[in-house]
C-alpha cells in the first residue's frame, strides 16, 4: 500500500512540475540555510580551537586588577619574583617570562621597516615550536649574556634584507633610547593558514623577531604582568587558582585583587559566543522552513479542491477515509523530503565551495544532514495534515466535481465551468460543442413533434395517444415530459 501511495504521490508531483518546484523552494532555502549556517559555525569553532591550540591553551597572563584603585609600585613584578615563582611551581610551570614586547624601526642600508620585538627565554620553543630553516634558535647564553641576537621569520628577512637566508647579517634598531646593531642568528618559517592570516590582519608591511627578554627587562626593572605556560598534564583550573593566590600573597594583596587572563577562558568564551550566534542565525534560517511548510499546506489545499472527483471515485471503489488521508500525507511528506534533499545538496555544496576557495577545512556533520532531511519530512507531514484530513472527509457524492447541493444553487454555465467543461477547452472547441448540441436538440425536437402529430411532417395516426414513438426515444420527451427508451 505504501509503495502504491508513493507512486501516486510522485505521479501527482510530476503532473504539476512548476507548482511542485515552487512549493519546494521554501524548504530548499530553509534546509540549505540551516545546514550552511550550522556547518559554518562548526567550522569557525574548529578553526578557533585550532588557533588556540597553536598559541597554547595552557598559557595565562597575571597582573594587578585593572579595577584596583590604590595601585602601588610593589604591585608590579620583578625578575627576582619571576624566578621565585618559577621555582615554587617548577613541577607545574612549563615556561614563564616577563611578557616583554616593543616596536621599533629596523634599518639595513637604505631599507627601514617597522619591527615588533618579543622578548623570550631560551626554552620558549618548548611551548611555541617554530620551524627554524636557517641558523639556530636563541640559547641560554644569549639570554644570560644579554646578547643582541635575533631570530626572525622568512617574510621579515625577505623584506629587510631581500633574502630569506639572512643568518649572520646585522641591522640597526633602537630599544628604549639605545641604538645598537643586532645580528640575525636564525630564520624560521611561519606557517599560517588562511584563517590565521585573516585573524592577524594585514601585516605585510611590518616585520617580527624574537630577542632575549633580558634586553627588554633589566634586573631592577618593574614590569606589569607575568606570562606563564602550565604543563600539559596539569589541572589548569587548580593551577591558575593556586598561582593567582601566590602572586597576591607575594604583593600583600587578596586573590580577588589579581587579574588572571587565560587562553582557555578566552577560547571558552569565543566558543560559547560562536555557538550562540550559530543557534540564533540558524533559528532565523529555520523560519524559511516554516514558510515552506505553509506553502506546502496552501498547495495541498488547492490540490484537494482540484482532486475532489478523484477522491470521490476512490471512495466509490472502496477506499477508506484512512487510505485517502495516508495518500495525501505521503504526497506532502515526499514533496517536503525532496525539497530537503535538494536543500542539503545546496547547503553542503555552498559551504564546501566556500571552504575550498578560502582554504579552510569545512566541518559538515552527518548528524546535521540526517536531522535536516528528517525535519523537512516532518514539516511536510505536519503542514500536510490539515489538507489530508480535509481530503479524507470530502463528500464523495459529486457530479463532475460539484456536490448536488451546490449544483442546485448554480446557473448552468457556472456548473459547466466548475465541472471542468469550459475551462479545459479552447474557445473554438466550446463553440463547436455548443453547435453540435444545438443540432442534436433540433433533430430530437423534430422527431418528437412528428410522434405527437405536430408540424407539417406529422403522419396519419400521429399524436400522443397513439404513439408510443416518444417511448422509443432515450431521455425525457420534450413535449410530454415522460421518460422514453429503455429508461421508460
Amino acid at each position: 500500500m505504501l509503495i502504491e501511495n508513493m507512486k501516486m504521490a510522485f505521479s501527482a508531483i510530476r503532473s504539476n512540475k512548476m507548482r511542485s518546484a515552487l512549493t519546494m523552494l521554501g524548504i530548499i532555502i530553509g534546509i540549505g540555510s540551516v545546514i550552511a549556517i550550522v556547518s559554518i559555525g562548526d567550522t569557525m569553532r574548529g578553526l578557533f580551537s585550532d588557533l588556540y591550540k597553536d598559541v597554547g591553551i595552557t598559557q595565562a597572563y597575571i597582573s594587578i586588577g585593572y579595577w584596583v584603585d590604590d595601585v602601588r609600585q610593589s604591585d608590579y613584578f620583578t625578575l627576582d619574583e619571576m624566578e621565585r615563582a618559577k621555582e615554587a611551581f617548577k613541577d607545574q610551570v612549563a615556561y614563564i617570562d616577563s611578557s616583554a614586547y616593543t616596536s621599533s624601526d629596523a634599518e639595513y642600508k637604505r631599507t627601514k621597516i617597522k619591527f615588533d620585538y618579543q622578548g623570550i627565554d631560551y626554552n620558549y620553543q618548548d611551548v611555541q615550536p617554530v620551524n627554524v630553516v636557517y641558523g639556530r634558535y636563541l640559547n641560554e647564553g644569549d639570554i644570560l649574556g644579554r646578547r643582541k641576537n635575533v631570530v626572525m621569520d622568512t617574510k621579515s628577512a625577505q623584506m629587510l634584507f631581500g633574502t630569506e637566508n639572512a643568518v649572520g647579517r646585522s641591522f640597526r634598531t633602537t630599544l628604549y633610547g639605545s641604538t645598537d646593531d643586532f645580528t640575525v642568528v636564525g630564520v624560521y618559517r611561519k606557517e599560517v593558514n588562511a584563517f590565521q592570516a585573516l585573524m592577524m590582519g594585514n601585516s605585510d608591511d611590518k616585520g617580527s623577531a624574537f630577542i632575549p627578554y633580558t634586553l627588554l627587562t633589566w634586573p631592577n626593572d618593574y614590569f606589569y604582568q607575568l606570562h606563564v605556560y602550565a604543563k600539559d598534564d596539569v589541572n589548569l583550573d587548580q593551577f591558575f587558582s593556586q598561582f593567582k593566590a601566590y602572586a597576591a600573597k607575594m604583593h600583600g594583596r587578596q586573590p580577588e585583587d589579581m587579574y588572571m587572563y587565560t587562553a582557555m577562558q578566552e577560547m571558552t568564551s569565543v566558543d560559547s559566543m560562536m555557538g550562540s550566534l550559530s543557534m540564533a542565525v540558524g533559528g532565523i534560517a529555520a523560519i524559511s522552513l516554516m514558510v515552506g511548510g505553509i506553502g506546502i499546506m496552501n498547495i495541498m489545499l488547492v490540490s484537494v479542491t482540484e482532486r475532489t472527483r478523484e477522491i470521490g471515485i476512490r471512495k466509490a471503489l472502496g477506499a477508506r477515509t484512512r487510505d485517502v488521508l495516508i495518500q495525501f500525507l505521503t504526497e506532502s511528506a515526499i514533496l517536503s523530503a525532496c525539497g530537503g534533499i535538494i536543500g542539503v545538496i545546496l547547503g553542503v555544496g555552498t559551504v564546501s565551495l566556500g571552504g575550498f576557495l578560502l582554504g579552510f577545512a569545512v566541518v559538515i556533520k552527518p548528524a546535521v544532514i540526517v536531522v535536516a532531511v528528517s525535519f523537512s519530512a516532518v514539516v511536510g507531514i505536519f503542514f500536510g495534515l490539515y489538507p489530508a484530513s480535509k481530503a479524507a472527509k470530502a463528500d464523495p457524492i459529486r457530479i463532475d466535481g460539484i456536490s448536488r447541493r451546490s449544483k442546485s444553487r448554480m446557473r448552468p454555465e457556472e456548473i459547466n465551468d466548475a465541472a471542468g467543461g469550459y475551462q479545459r477547452m479552447r474557445p473554438e472547441e466550446i463553440k463547436n460543442r455548443d453547435r453540435r448540441k444545438a443540432s442534436e436538440t433540433d433533430e430530437r425536437y423534430m422527431e418528437e413533434s412528428r410522434s405527437h402529430g405536430i408540424g407539417p411532417d406529422a403522419g396519419p395516426g400521429s399524436g400522443h395517444a397513439a404513439a408510443g414513438d416518444c417511448m422509443g426515444q432515450p431521455g425525457v420527451c420534450l413535449f410530454c415530459g415522460q421518460m422514453g427508451g429503455a429508461e421508460g
